[in-house]
């Protein structure tokens, strides 16, 4: 069973904001606390595209199909998932933390999972396929709690 004991960390994320928690007190009254905030500036892909999505000429006499733009909203989300498992494992190295829970939507969670280094991956003790970054810290103790009591 996966309990919020004293000193584990907590990794609240989502694509543009983490939440680096360290928990002070025990796992029947978390006090968590901020140890690091990561953020980045992520605008929405209207306003990171350069220009309309491009046409190809298909077949047929005065035809042409719309192409699919990249969209860079989600690229930045998955280089910053990239970017965070490279800091939790610089943090793992420097023996931050023995144990982590890691709450993110799931989308960002399997990125992160792609891209955790295994040192890191042998300390989560949980996963929470969750959007929390905009909680208050006080529900969010309340529903780790709840939710590792029922894992």
């Amino acid at each position: 069973m996966a309990e919020l004991t004293h000193g584990t960390w907590v990794l609240i994320a989502d694509g543009e904001k983490a939440l680096f928690l360290r928990n002070d007190l025990d796992e029947h009254n978390p006090d968590l606390n901020v140890v690091r905030e990561e953020e980045q500036d992520n605008p929405s892909d209207f306003d990171q595209s350069a220009n309309k999505p491009g046409r190809k000429g298909d077949t047929g006499i005065g035809q042409s199909s719309a192409m699919d733009d990249t969209d860079w909203h989600e690229l930045a989300k998955e280089r910053f998932a990239d970017d965070l498992a490279d800091l939790l494992y610089k943090q793992a190295h420097k023996h931050k933390f023995e144990r982590i829970v890691i709450v993110a939507p799931p989308q960002i969670l399997g990125e992160l999972r792609k891209q955790i280094h295994k040192e890191v991956a042998s300390k989560v003790i949980a996963e929470i396929p969750k959007t929390l970054t905009n909680h208050p810290l006080d529900k969010v103790e309340e529903m780790l709690r709840d939710e590792l009591a029922e894992a």
